[in-house]
């Protein structure tokens, strides 16, 4: 089993995280917001790396086809757990879980905690050469064809346009129906039971087959804890825009 921490910042991760973990960090590791050049109107705030890279670095934590890889972050998963979930399932991986509740979770019910460095025993990159999941750019969601839905996870008041903490320009993409990642989760901050999922998710699809589903947020990362939570619904195949609400405002 390769256990990686995927909460942001490798301060947080120095000042202590669980026994055997290694860091995966959002900016540098799992996106492509710290290359060289990196401009948000070019695939939001978070883009995916490119999959050689990506490849060579499941490699390097010592992660194969075979591997068990278990991911947490600070809590409920979309700090990052849940897009590395997406990426590891995108390059064909199978058996890959995120920790429910996450660190917190974890050092609530004795698990060690440790400044310690994790030995790792590098391997062959990946074998993989493309991303497997759906995804969709910014154009595939300006010219969406009829008989799709585009969902929103941001908060209500982000999604209104109320507020816009992060992005330049507050509201949402025209026709995107709005449910919060935060609705995946229970009053006790864990995910819902599959049934529940499913039945939450089968009333915002109301007909529409999962494979027709644009998930979005604001630079795909919380995205993917809403595509977690349908996979965990039985309701997979749907498309991940990357760019999300981040790269969409500063264009159009």
């Amino acid at each position: 089993m390769v256990l990686l921490d995927a909460r942001p910042g490798i301060a947080t991760f120095n000042a202590g995280h669980l026994e055997g973990a290694v860091h995966a960090d959002l900016n540098s590791q799992l996106s492509g917001a710290a290359d060289p050049g990196f401009d948000p109107k070019h695939g939001g705030r978070h883009p995916l790396p490119p999959i050689e890279r990506w490849t060579r670095l499941l490699g390097q934590w010592g992660i194969g086809p075979e591997t068990h890889v278990v991911i947490y972050d600070e809590a409920d998963g979309s700090n990052a757990a849940a897009r590395a979930w997406w990426m590891l399932r995108a390059v064909g991986h199978k058996n890959v879980s995120v920790m429910d509740g996450g660190f917190r979770a974890a050092v609530a019910r004795g698990e060690r905690v440790t400044t310690g460095t994790t030995p790792v025993t590098p391997r062959d990159p990946y074998p993989a050469d493309r991303w497997l999941l759906p995804t969709v750019d910014m154009n595939d969601v300006a010219q969406l064809q009829p008989g799709w839905k585009i969902l929103d996870v941001r908060s209500a008041p982000r999604y209104r346009g109320e507020t816009e903490p992060i992005d330049p320009i507050a509201g949402h993409i025209p026709g995107a129906v709005n449910l919060p990642f935060a609705e995946n989760l229970d009053a006790n901050g864990r995910f819902k039971s599959p049934a529940e999922l499913r039945a939450q998710y089968e009333a915002l699809l109301d007909g529409t087959p999962p494979e027709r589903l644009i998930v979005h947020c604001g630079s795909g990362v919380t995205a993917c804890h809403t595509l977690l939570a349908l996979d965990m619904a039985g309701l997979p195949g749907a498309s991940l825009y990357v760019g999300s609400w981040s790269e969409w405002c500063r264009n159009k």
